[in-house]
């Protein structure tokens, strides 16, 4: 069976089999809510897969993809746009990730509650705090810190409505946020951008001279790769993009085994321990063939993103005893903070998963993508 049919073939059975069947209030991709209990809301798991359905959507004749992501984003929002489930207050950078879809939901519908709610978004980056280099708060409970994962959760967003209402304040805060990442969270030696930076430098996992976090891990990363790879898209004439773009996809995946996978920390293959992790791996792949589709990078990173995902695909997929494929080692979640100090035997610690939306979102993206090559 090829690859090209195998995927195919997961993506169709994820569709039918796990994703339309959820329930808004019950999403059988959460894993999170799953596991921990949790009430649902508006999050940005859940923002991930709706995304990925719209990509789909644009790129398969199966009118049940948009109708299914209008009618999950509806029941979190109210007719006149408000978010019930969301504070402002939070900061919480997360929550931005869902204004991607009701972007998309309102040039599809030109419908007043999706620009209302993007208007509640935009009260939020309007206020959000900000480090004294200029860069957003990651969360209202992480002050004065930058994450590589809040740069996905927030900026494409951001860029994206500023090119729809040329707001130029907005399209240069985007450009000096990027500028500040770079100059701050890049490692020359490895190409690589460390997961997190506390301008304070108090946080427990914060070296006392730079403010960097200790490692590199691999979905910030990967989040990271695929802010660029969006953002490229909607601003297609940023050098700035597609130079960090194009030199991170090529450091990271200078760091793939011999079958194409990444590693939960990139750098550490050899640590007892570590091991390929989906999720990160399928949103560089993501990036790496999205790239390629913008000409911003060439053949060789595209047949790298192509062999990552066919590795996930070969080897970390499987059907079992339900009619849903099984993906395999996504690590549940990972952050910084309290007992999350940012080590090596943290990141190895932290639990690993499956079929959790942070690692199918990535899958049916990079198959979107491969639908358009």
């Amino acid at each position: 069976m090829t690859h090209t049919i195998q995927y195919a073939k997961n993506v169709q059975a994820y569709l039918e089999n796990l994703v339309l069947p959820s329930s808004p209030d019950s999403p059988g991709w959460n894993r999170e809510s799953i596991i921990y209990g949790k009430q649902p809301k508006w999050n940005y798991i859940d923002a991930c897969m709706i995304r990925a359905m719209l990509m789909l959507d644009e790129v398969m004749d199966d009118e049940r993809l948009y109708s299914y992501a209008e009618r999950f984003t509806d029941h979190y929002i109210t007719s006149d746009g408000s978010i019930p489930t969301m504070k402002i207050e939070d900061y919480n950078l997360d929550n931005i990730n869902g204004g991607k879809n009701l972007l998309a939901l309102y040039r599809k519908t030109g419908s007043a509650k999706y620009m209302n709610a993007i208007d509640k978004l935009m009260e939020q980056v309007t206020s959000q705090p900000r480090l004294e280099c200029g860069n957003f708060w990651h969360k209202a409970v992480y002050p004065y810190q930058i994450w590589l994962d809040g740069i996905y959760m927030a900026l494409p967003f951001i860029a994206e409505y500023a090119q729809m209402t040329d707001d130029l304040k907005l399209k240069d805060d985007v450009r000096f946020q990027l500028r500040n990442v770079h100059e701050i969270m890049y490692d020359t030696y490895s190409g690589l951008y460390y997961h997190g930076y506390d301008e304070k430098r108090d946080s427990t996992w914060a070296d006392r001279v730079t403010g960097l976090s200790h490692e590199f891990w691999l979905r910030s990363i990967g989040w990271f790769c695929a802010a660029l790879a969006d953002m490229a898209e909607i601003v297609p004439d940023s050098s700035l993009i597609s130079d960090m773009l194009g030199g991170l996809l090529e450091a990271v995946f200078r760091t793939a085994d011999d079958s194409g996978m990444l590693y939960q920390l990139p750098l550490h293959r050899e640590i007892s321990g570590n091991y390929p992790e989906t999720s990160g791996t399928l949103l560089a792949a993501y990036a790496a063939i999205k790239s390629y589709r913008l000409g911003i990078t060439g053949n060789s990173l595209k047949e790298a993103g192509e062999k990552a995902f066919s590795a996930v695909t070969d080897d970390f997929i499987t059907f079992e005893s339900s009619r849903v494929p099984i993906m395999r080692n996504i690590c549940l979640t990972a952050g910084l903070g309290g007992d999350r100090d940012g080590s090596v035997r943290y990141y190895l610690s932290e639990k690993m998963t499956y079929n959790d939306g942070k690692g199918i979102a990535p899958y049916l993206m990079t198959a979107s993508e491969l639908m358009k090559t």
